[in-house]
Order: structure tokens, then sequence, then C-alpha cells
């Protein structure tokens, strides 16, 4: 049977055999009593089609199409399809034959670079995108999505500076604001730099990204984690401790840092009245700093261990497997309570399942991403509220 694309090229081949026999109709005006012939070429690509040989039908109508000023916004229209349909090659083939044209009109012309710059992007062809579309972001009347498509290549080449030129760069012409994705773009250079030990550079990028922009809390994460480095326990606490006070979803991130810092300074008692003082304030995130604590495997800390004894005996789905209660009571002195024990399997079966989840698509992944690779949107991953108690023993009764 003929294939939903048989039908769509024999539409466009009847559409085109319908504007040919108008535009003969027209021109031919001294021949108004003589109906003009159909074009035998149209039937013959026709025929193709009728017999499912798209290729060849295709094949014929690029050879039988010129490009002239009558044809061209067909060509356009042909080379978007074959993109569409994921025939890069054909498109690309269709656009450069038109910006080949000598005669070709300016504004024409920036249509197929720019229709040839979205070719080779989908294609993967990087470099000549970019090469193209930075051509058509000076002055053209494609600039401002040029310079949107250039900084999504940038990110994927991960070449923040010329990111953030290009993002600068727009935001001057009016067009799409990308503060948030700029300021990103500085934490990529931050997190580098102090990779490199190059904690000054860091430092400065870090302002850079919070200087008159939307902010973001991966700024302050960042910044805490170049304190933390550079064996500024001071700065390093205070920030995280602004983070899990201002931020609900980075307490995954910051808590387990809080705690590593007090048990080196030998200062659990304050750590102690530190999160007492927090859960006080904000009595909601008990629930994220016991599931925290079981994802890390933190333990041994009174405060956090209520939280997570608490946090057990209200999972309904736990509780269809284990009477946490009755266990605990039946432990007696000998061993480690049942609490303990179950909560350590519990790590254990956590750390194979998903931590984090795109709120725009759904992606999951172990570990926070800034940008979901996915959907490429920035600072929509989210940590899950709930350890999935039903997947976890699932696993493990399956293994």
């Amino acid at each position: 049977m003929p294939t939903d694309s048989t039908f769509l090229l024999a539409a466009l081949f009847l559409l085109l055999a319908a504007a040919g026999w108008a535009m003969g109709r027209f021109e031919e005006r001294d021949e108004e009593d003589a109906p003009p012939p159909l074009n035998i070429d149209y039937l013959k690509g026709l025929n193709f089609l009728l017999n499912e040989q798209t290729d060849q039908a295709l094949e014929h109508f690029l050879k039988m199409v010129r490009v002239d000023d009558k044809t061209i916004e067909t060509h356009f229209a042909l080379g978007s399809l074959f993109r569409r349909r994921g025939e890069v090659d054909r498109a690309i083939r269709i656009h450069q034959n038109i910006i080949a044209r000598p005669d070709l009109a300016a504004e024409q012309r920036d249509q197929g670079l720019f229709s040839l710059a979205k070719d080779y992007l989908a294609a993967g062809l990087l470099d000549r995108a970019e090469s193209v579309f930075t051509r058509l972001a000076d002055g053209s009347r494609y600039q401002v999505q040029a310079l949107e498509l250039l900084c999504g290549i940038y990110e994927q080449e991960r070449e923040w500076e010329k990111a953030i030129d290009a993002g600068q760069r727009l935001e001057v012409l009016g067009g799409k604001s990308l503060a948030l994705q700029i300021a990103h773009y500085y934490c990529e250079l931050a997190e580098a730099a102090a990779s490199a030990g190059d904690f000054a550079a860091a430092r400065q990028y870090v302002k850079n990204a919070q200087a008159g922009r939307p902010r973001t809390m991966r700024g302050a994460l960042t910044r805490a984690h170049i304190a933390r480095d550079t064996e500024d326990n001071k700065t390093a606490l205070r920030l995280y401790h602004r983070i899990i006070d201002e931020n609900t979803y980075l307490i995954a991130e910051a808590l387990p840092e809080i705690v590593a810092i007090y048990s080196r300074e030998n200062q659990v008692a304050e750590l102690e009245e530190a999160l007492q003082a927090l859960l006080a304030k904000h009595p909601d995130r008990a629930s994220l700093v016991a599931y925290t604590a079981i994802v890390n495997d933190i333990g041994g800390i009174p405060v956090i261990d209520e939280c997570v004894e608490r946090y057990m005996l209200d999972e309904p789905t736990l509780g269809e497997f284990v009477d946490l209660q009755q266990l605990n009571e039946n432990a007696g002195d000998d061993g480690e309570s049942a609490f303990i024990k179950v909560r350590r399997a519990l790590s254990k079966l956590a750390a194979r399942t998903p931590r984090y989840q795109c709120q725009e698509c759904g992606f999951s992944s172990q570990r926070l991403l800034w940008q979901c690779p996915s959907c490429r949107d920035w600072e929509t991953q989210r940590p899950a509220s709930r350890v999935q108690f039903d997947t976890v023993l699932q696993h493990s009764i399956t293994n």
C-alpha cells in the first residue's frame, strides 16, 4: 500500500502541477481559449509515486524543477519537508543549489543560508552550522534566530565563553532573554577553574554569574564548594547553611557537606544545634533531611536519626513489608536497632535508583545535572521527595 510519505509527495506534485498550470494560464493571456498543456514531467513523477518508487520520484523532481523566481519558494518548502522527514542530505542539496545562484537576491540568500545551517544542525555537523549561523548573526534578518541557535551549539560543545558572548549580544538585540543560561555558563567556567586549582578565577566567574542576573542557587553552591576546597570552613558552612535555609531542593547537595565539615572539626554538638534550629524554623523539611540521610547513609546524629525513624514509620509502603515498631521492640539490647539495620539496607538499595528527575521532561539521573541532557533546559532537575520504597524493595526481591 502507498505510504504516508507517498500521499504527501503526491499531494505536493499535484499542488505544483496546479501552480504550474496557473502560471502558464496567466502568462499566456494571448492563448486564453486554449488550455495549457499539462507538463509531461509532472505525469512521469506522479507515475513514480503511484508505483511507490518514492526515491526515483524525488530525484526526478529535483532534476525537473529549475531554481528561478517562480520556483524558489517551492524549493524552500521541499527542503524543509526533507529536513522534517530526516532526509537531511536531500535538504542540504536543495539549499546548496539555491545559494549557488549568482543572481540570487540578498534576502533569499540569507533565507537559503539559514535553512542550510538548520540542515547542518539537524545532521550533527555543528562546525558547519556554527560557521553559517555566525555569518547570519552579523546583521542579517535572521540575526536573533542565529544567535539563539548558536547558544545551543556552544552549549553542546561546552564553549562557555562563546555562549556568553552570543547570549549577551542577543540581550542587546532584545531577543529571548538568556539571563539564567548566562549565569550557568559562568558557573560552568567557575567549576572548571576550581577543578584546575585557579580559585581566584573561579571566584570571579561566580561573581559574574550573580551580577545583575536572576539569582541561581548554583552560584551559592559553587562558592560554598570553592570555600570547602580552599579549607575556608567558616565561609563554606555559612553558605551551605544559607542554601538549606533558603532552598529545599538543594538540601540533598548541601547537607552531606555540612555533616562532613562538622565531623572533621569534631563539632557534632554544634551540628546538632544548627539542625534543630533549622527544623524548628522549617518543620516541613524533616522529611527532606531524612531522605538525604537515607540516600547518603548519614547516621549517628540524634536529630537526623529521629527524622529518619519518623520518616520510615510514616512510610506506608515500607510498613507492608516490615513492622518496624514490632521489630524494634523485640530487638532488646543485643545487636543493632531494627531501624538502623533497615535504614542501612535501604541506603544501599536507594543508591541504585535515580535520585533526580527533570520537571520538564521526566529525565532521571543519579546525580544533579544543571542542564537536562534530554530537554536541554537549565535548572529543572529536582531530587525525589521520598525514597521509592516499592521500587527498591522490588529490586531487592528480584535480585
